[in-house]
């Protein structure tokens, strides 16, 4: 994960690279910490390096001590830990039926939630007005987990880690604030000199991240012919955001937001994918420890493989898909013959890429997590594929994972 092609780097950006690879270590650790001696020795830098570094995300209070460790001979060593509250992301779902935004905290921990129902066939002026309003009240109302630690509880179930008691923010869309108790964000970003990080106004959040259908062009900002959902095809929803909210924003597909963050747990698997079934159906791929999004963001289109030949018509214009043919049998009450169905899928999946697991998620698994997970399982190991299944018991994984999207670049990911 550490050793990323630096042949050729200019010593910025190899400075850069550093200081992101130590946050990410720092970020990784908890709040139990890592001390000087473990960053230099998993990261290769040398300890006058890691002193630097670390001298310098401390003055700039994205670092601080957590105590000592007991060492083999000498003083006890220093711990280190990633301050939280030094930055925030919010990171929005925009799914078919309903609109969720959050705030995370620089860990990824969730510090408020808004959720309310929205349509994307209400068109795309109504529906980012109504994105808009809900981000706005979400800045306004700050990061209230914060502002009640009493709150907190244990922490997220598996495939969501860190999201400890989730304050569920109400009230009308208000006017954009900011967070308080944190570090103006260009302080941020001037401390880690990140390359691709896109510059940010002043304030303590970071950006935007937004996680709708696809299929869409991550690069341009644009969704293409959503299923179901033609009129957003080539809106310049990235940059309309941006310009109404005065923040970076970053687009990328539901399944790719998801996985991205799942992939950012500690002890995350090298390669997986992520099976999604919810309002439609989709596979966010990661394979080498980053996201496969494909030249052209195409990949993991997995709800439209044809697995029935002159079946049903689907909305994106086969027939016989994946999707047309799970969701039918959800409709129908079938919940059994839909697993089997989403494993035919995910058996395919695992014969392209020879994937370590295959995490399955999404509303409509989350109902019956242990009828999937059986059910794509007895596919798999009917076809004699040892890969393990699980349910990453997640709801807001997309949401999460969309926060990640800007997260994830000031941690060298």
């Amino acid at each position: 994960m550490y050793a990323r092609g630096l042949g050729g780097v200019n010593v910025p950006a190899l400075r850069s690279h550093n200081a992101a690879l130590v946050l990410d270590l720092l970020r990784t650790a908890g709040e139990t910490g890592i001390s000087r001696l473990e960053l230099a020795e998993r990261t290769g830098l040398t300890p006058q390096a890691v002193s630097k570094i670390t001298a310098r995300l401390r003055s700039e209070g994205l670092a601080a001590e957590a105590g000592h460790r007991a060492s083999t001979g000498g003083k006890p060593r220093t711990v280190l830990r990633l301050v939280p509250s030094a930055g925030y992301a919010v990171g929005v779902h925009l799914d078919r039926d309903e609109l969720t935004t959050l705030l995370t905290d620089l860990a990824g921990t969730v510090v408020a939630l808004r959720r309310r129902p929205l349509g994307l066939g209400e068109g795309a002026g109504p529906v980012l007005d109504a994105v808009t309003g809900e981000v706005r009240a979400l800045l306004a109302a700050g990061p209230a987990g914060m502002a009640n630690p009493g709150a907190a509880g244990e922490a997220g179930a598996a495939g969501e880690p860190g999201v400890v008691g989730e304050h569920h923010v109400t009230g009308e869309p208000g006017t954009a604030g900011e967070c308080s108790d944190v570090l103006d964000v260009l302080d941020v970003l001037d401390v880690l000199d990140v390359p691709d990080v896109p510059d940010v106004v002043p304030g303590s959040v970071l950006g935007v991240g937004v996680a709708m259908p696809g299929p869409l062009d991550h690069r341009a900002g644009m969704p293409g012919r959503v299923t179901g959902f033609p009129s957003w095809d080539g809106y310049p929803v990235r940059d309309e955001l941006a310009r109404r909210l005065g923040l970076p924003v970053a687009l990328d597909k539901d399944t790719n937001a998801a996985a991205l963050g799942l992939a950012l747990r500690p002890a995350a698997p090298g390669s997986f994918a992520y099976v999604h079934l919810g309002t439609g159906l989709g596979a966010g791929l990661v394979l080498g420890g980053a996201p496969l999004r494909g030249d052209r963001t195409g990949a993991g289109e997995l709800g439209h493989q044809t697995v029935q030949l002159d079946g049903p018509p689907c909305d994106c214009g086969g027939r016989g898909c994946l999707e047309v043919l799970c969701l039918a049998a959800v409709a129908r009450g079938e919940l059994a013959e839909a697993a089997r169905i989403l494993g035919a899928g995910a058996a395919n999946l695992v014969r392209l890429l020879d994937i370590d697991r295959v995490l399955l998620g999404g509303r409509v698994v989350l109902g019956a997590p242990e009828v999937f997970a059986d059910g794509v399982r007895e596919v798999l190991a009917g076809l004699r594929l040892p890969t393990p299944v699980e349910v990453a018991e997640a709801p807001r994984a997309v949401a999460v994972g969309a926060a990640w999207l800007v997260l994830a670049p000031i941690f060298g990911q």
